[in-house]
């Protein structure tokens, strides 16, 4: 029998039809025509008409208060960017091979948050084409080809970055030049140890590539750690590790698609937090607030070999359209202060997660950086082993009190909390009795 992929909270249609008879009915539609790769998630999939903030509505009119989406990212259809949309749509769309006022103008405003020397940014569609664009430019700069990534990274869809994904599943297989290293879990390793494990995991990597006559192109990982568990802390555990990549040759591609945006509530970026410059950053789905627009930054030195070596065009890779979204959510961000808002409602969450972690032995560790939060479910204390059941019936139990979470981890076993960024404390309220009501319902 073939093995099928791990597909945490996926909605299963061989226990049979949904109560509703109007979603069952756009359920059977949905599978008739977009194949069976396509998943929904939840028990009873959820049917949604509009959104607003940090609020999504069904066909109903029932709301859902979303802690999930981190796509819209200065929340749904802001009327900033719809605006922006809309103005730049009924003016000019076009690629990038003419001069364009706009697209320059968002280059300089998004590189003016990066530190030096990252100063160049290359446009793309999709955070999997800036991974996949970040590997050739690695390979090009290095001359490796090998590729570091922990056990259960998450990069994207096309061949090559697939291959690099772990978490797609066995039956996705990794490239031979690839090689996974454990995952650097504080809580079960410990907040003094994770950093030298992690370290000495990846040069066990390094040394098992040069064994196959291959040297390392790149590491690559989200610094939230966010398909692993959302593994945090401590700040700066992760310098070891990319130290033996670059005395290996290779280059760290900082991937900034879950973490970036100003989530984290610290800086920007996920990288600031550890204090480490990347070689390479790789942006994607929040860039535009769901308009598809994503990127790689850095040094121009970095770029130069793949630059004077490959003829390298994305037709609608920073069209004008979505760099005008783009740039309107870099504005939202800071005119409406919403990393410092980050900050302070993430801290907020937490400190109520951590009261009820405190009365309930099923969650092991709550942590995370602004808001971007993991709740890690244990099935006993003592031995940390991840309870997986528990997490997915939270998830499903909260979608029917109308939130709307999902879970992470190899086994699934951490909630994996990343709302859009106007959260405030009030829904962080409503959240935290709505999850406490879930805990005892379960």
């Amino acid at each position: 029998m073939r093995e099928q992929p791990l597909m945490v909270n996926a909605f299963d249609p061989a226990r049979g039809p949904v109560a509703d008879a109007e979603v069952q009915s756009l359920i059977t539609r949905r599978a008739r025509v977009l194949g069976p790769s396509y998943k929904l998630f939840y028990d009873d999939p959820v049917w949604f008409v509009r959104g607003e903030g940090v609020r999504l509505y069904d066909q109903a009119g029932n709301a859902y208060l979303d802690a999930y989406n981190n796509v819209p990212v200065v929340g749904h259809c802001h009327p900033r960017v719809v605006e922006a949309v809309a103005r730049q749509a009924s003016t000019l769309n076009t690629h990038t091979r003419y001069l364009s006022d706009v697209v320059v103008s968002y280059a300089e405003r998004l590189l003016a948050t990066f530190p030096a020397p990252l100063s160049n940014v290359m446009f793309t569609c999709t955070g999997s084409e800036s991974n996949d664009l970040a590997f050739r430019i690695a390979n090009a700069y290095t001359g490796n080809r090998g590729i570091i990534v922990t056990s259960n990274g998450y990069h994207g869809l096309t061949a090559a970055v697939a291959a690099a994904s772990p978490s797609l599943g066995r039956g996705v297989m990794l490239g031979d030049h690839v090689r996974t290293v454990p995952a650097p879990d504080a809580y079960r390793v410990g907040r003094d140890q994770v950093g030298p494990k992690f370290e000495a995991d990846v040069r066990a990597a390094i040394d098992d590539l040069a064994r196959h006559g291959i040297a390392p192109a790149a590491i690559i990982f989200d610094t939230i750690f966010s398909s692993d568990g959302v593994l945090s802390d401590p700040p700066g555990f992760i310098a070891g590790a990319v130290a033996a990549v670059r005395e290996a040759g290779g280059l760290y591609i900082a991937d900034e698609v879950q973490p970036g945006f100003a989530r984290t509530g610290d800086a920007m970026w996920g990288f600031q937090r550890h204090g480490v410059v990347p070689d390479l950053a790789t942006l994607g789905k929040p860039m535009g607030n769901g308009i598809p627009i994503a990127g790689v930054v850095s040094a121009p030195e970095t770029l130069r070999s793949f630059a004077d070596t490959a003829r390298y065009f994305n037709t609608f890779g920073g069209n004008h359209v979505s760099c005008a979204a783009a740039l309107a959510v870099l504005e939202v961000i800071e005119e409406e202060q919403l990393m410092a808002n980050a900050q302070r409602v993430g801290r907020y969450l937490r400190d109520g997660l951590s009261k009820l972690a405190a009365q309930d032995e099923r969650i092991g560790e709550v942590r995370g950086a602004g808001l971007f939060i993991g709740v890690d479910f244990v099935r006993d204390k003592k031995t940390r082993e991840p309870g997986p059941d528990t997490a997915l019936a939270v998830v499903n139990r909260l979608r029917q009190l109308r939130v709307l979470i999902a879970a992470a981890g190899p086994r699934g076993h951490a909630l994996k909390i990343r709302p859009p960024l106007p959260f405030t404390t009030g829904d962080a309220d409503e959240f935290l009795d709505l999850m406490g009501r879930a805990l005892r319902d379960v």
